[in-house]
């Protein structure tokens, strides 16, 4: 088992779809990569050599913000919009979604499953009151 940015890679997928499961490498950054060091895109990972496992493990370090680095990026630019107060920001703050989707219907999840329709919260006929 190949251990890239400290993910177990799946041994028995195909090494390019197994690189996306490094948080922050996705399809067409894993072809780049593949490319790049002139790895076939349809060998499995546990065919990967060790010679060609460093050698991704060493590109993906050094050149691409991965996992816990990336984690820590998106963090702090989500609580600069906070600080500065910008829509984005708020909606951040209130737990809303803040690309635009509608939120009439659809967010429950984010919105904590709230339903605010007439029957939903009704204790049935055959409970006390």
């Amino acid at each position: 088992m190949v251990r890239i940015a400290g993910i177990n890679i799946p041994d028995n997928k195909r090494i390019e779809v197994a690189l996306t499961y490094i948080y922050g490498i996705g399809l067409s950054t894993s072809q780049k990569i593949l490319k790049e060091l002139s790895v076939d895109v349809d060998t499995r990972a546990k065919n990967l050599t060790a010679e060609d496992a460093n050698r991704l493990r060493e590109v993906i370090e050094k050149k691409y913000r991965v996992e816990g680095e990336l984690h820590h990026v998106v963090k702090q630019n989500i609580k600069r919009l906070k600080e500065i107060g910008c829509y984005r920001g708020m909606r951040h703050q209130k737990g809303l979604p803040s690309r635009g989707q509608r939120t009439k219907t659809n967010t429950r999840t984010v919105r904590g499953n709230v339903r605010k329709t007439m029957g939903s919260g009704r204790k049935k006929s055959s409970d006390k009151t």
